[in-house]
């Protein structure tokens, strides 16, 4: 999947590639989930590609979001693949019984809430929870598990915000975090979406930035439309 800021190309990048996809491979490296010895990185105007084969759907997630925290990254193409699996594969009820398990440890509040349903491989997570941290935990839960190939989370939320108080809490949040600079960021709300405006200098920020809004109780779909550069 390829993800790509608004922001144009700068002509006169603090980085080039090389020192780009040097500093992600330390990264990498750096990140204690990650076995990054079979991720191979490439690096083209700005825009990193990442290859190989990962363990789980988790562990591709952290792999792009450790891409992501370093400067100069203007776009990031996710191209890993979960590594063929060793020994006894999982049949659909055995992931069923472990997904219900992850999602007792993970939300042990709200996991009843929660529908799972297995199609070879493919998880689907249905029902309505209160806050769209629970749903996002939801699916990283399940994504860490072994033999799980994709998750459809179809969790809906409960309710809608209220526009202001919401737009208000947010930019509270914003000014609260020590990564994000609050001036330089634009908050709208239409219905239960929140659009988010703006500049930011790393990825890191741009992820932090949605990680907040998405704390906001009654929001469904967060659009980030803030670009990222030098």
């Amino acid at each position: 999947m390829l993800s790509i800021t608004p922001s144009e190309r700068s002509k006169h990048a603090m980085k080039n590639d090389e020192e780009i996809a040097r500093h992600v491979v330390e990264e990498l490296r750096w990140t204690p989930e990650l076995d990054e010895r079979d991720i191979a990185v490439k690096v083209t105007d700005g825009v990193v590609t990442l290859t190989g084969f990962v363990s789980s759907l988790r562990e591709a997630a952290d792999a792009e979001r450790a891409a992501k925290r370093i400067g100069g990254v203007r776009a990031l193409a996710n191209d890993l693949q979960l590594r063929p699996g060793s020994g006894e594969a999982v049949t659909d009820p055995q992931l069923a019984r472990i997904a219900a398990d992850a999602l007792e440890r993970e939300l042990p509040f709200s996991a009843h809430l929660i529908r799972i349903s297995v199609h070879e491989g493919t998880v689907t997570l249905e029902g309505i929870v209160e806050w769209g941290y629970q749903k996002t935990r939801a699916a990283d839960a399940v994504a860490n598990i072994h033999g799980v190939k994709r998750v459809n989370n179809l969790i809906n939320l409960k309710g809608r915000p209220l526009a202001i108080d919401i737009k208000d809490q947010i930019a509270s949040a914003f000014k609260r975090s020590a990564q994000l600079d609050a001036n330089s960021i634009s908050v709208e709300i239409k219905d239960d979406t929140v659009t988010l405006n703006g500049h930011v200098h790393s990825w890191a920020e741009h992820e932090a930035a949605a990680d907040v809004a998405w704390c906001a109780p009654g929001v469904k779909h967060v659009k980030n439309h803030i670009s990222v550069g030098t």
